[in-house]
């Protein structure tokens, strides 16, 4: 089978390899649709903090059931999309139903070969069933998962005051979930254009351009009071650090980007807020369901999300093109 494998920073090649059989639990997936995320990107800049060399990368996917090994609740040709976090279902945090933070995670494209390739064995745990969306859809529900879960950790409630800070697909994702809990959202963002598609795409009305002045403009915008719930979702240390300074008095921070390296704050200033300071790390089962939901019901921007796409054949070449922010890439997508 065909597969893009990363052997080092830099450097993408598509490569033949054997191809996988289905196993007991574990169906075979003929992969049709994969996003390009972040992560991906990191890793081909060498930037990834969980990740070793070489490795096939990929794992935001959508394909259909091409075999399975016994009994199965998935049926051959069935749509379905890949939960990539797989968990041990031992460790202290899946005992306490939370697989998406699970002690000796395997995430699918990072600590084992993804889904930029033909075809793929999965656990039929971490399958979800995509019959009534695109295959396009299918594979953006693991990013938009992420937003959900973010959202989800911040307990976001109907008429609270909600900062997304960065704008790119999980701040997107994230923005889009924190609306449909009721939240009344603004987005800061370094980039005019991804702020920009932030208000035409998903209807965001408050958005602020990042840097100087920009906490000034958020306390004017809230009435002094700043957030109740910031989120950041920039991967930046610099702007997780400044973030903490949009917090209301009362109020939470969500870090849902990672980065190298330690965050850092005034403890006199978390205190007199006495903020609430969270972790939000993938997504779980009843996320991708959120999601679903939601596609199905048409109330999530797909195809003005889906900005960027190539063939497999091609994407070693057009890859590097997409870290450039000239392109304006939100997500691309790889056809298989």
């Amino acid at each position: 089978m065909r597969a893009l494998l990363c052997a080092s920073p830099r450097e993408l090649a598509l490569v033949e390899r054997p191809a996988p059989v289905a196993g007991p639990g574990a169906p075979l997936v003929r992969i049709r649709r994969a996003g390009v995320c972040g992560t991906d990107l990191h890793i081909f800049e060498g930037t990834q903090p969980y990740f070793e060399y070489p490795r096939v990368i990929g794992h935001e996917l959508g394909g259909e059931i091409a075999a399975v090994a016994g009994p199965s609740r998935f049926r051959v040709g069935q749509q379905v999309a890949v939960i990539p976090y797989v968990a041990c279902g031992r460790c202290v945090a899946c005992r306490r139903g939370k697989p998406n933070c699970c002690q000796r995670m395997n995430v699918i494209g990072v600590h084992s070969d993804g889904g930029f390739a033909e075809w793929l064995a999965v656990p039929e745990d971490n399958l979800v069933d995509a019959e009534g969306v695109s295959l396009d859809e299918a594979a953006m529900a693991e990013f938009l998962a992420i937003g959900a879960h973010a959202a989800r950790r911040g307990a976001i409630e109907p008429g609270q005051k909600v900062a997304v800070v960065g704008a790119g697909p999980i701040g997107l994702a994230t923005a889009i979930f924190a609306r449909a809990r009721g939240g009344d959202v603004a987005m800061l963002d370094a980039r005019a254009d991804r702020l920009a598609f932030a208000r035409a795409a998903i209807g965001v009305e408050q958005t602020i351009e990042a840097g100087e002045g920009a906490r000034e403009r958020c306390g004017a915008l809230t009435g002094g009071d700043f957030f109740d719930c910031v989120f950041d979702c920039t991967g930046s240390a610099a702007a997780m650090n400044a973030g903490f300074y949009l917090v209301a008095h009362g109020g939470s921070y969500v870090l849902v980007s990672i980065v190298l390296g330690d965050v850092t704050f005034a403890d006199p200033e978390f205190h007199k807020r006495e903020t609430t300071l969270l972790g939000s790390r993938n997504a779980t089962r009843a996320d991708f369901d959120t999601v679903f939901a939601a596609l199905r019901a048409g109330a999530v921007p797909t195809r003005a999300l889906a900005t960027h796409r190539a063939k497999l054949d091609d994407a070693a070449r057009v890859f590097p093109s997409w870290l450039d922010p000239a392109s304006r890439v939100v997500k691309a997508l790889i056809e298989i």
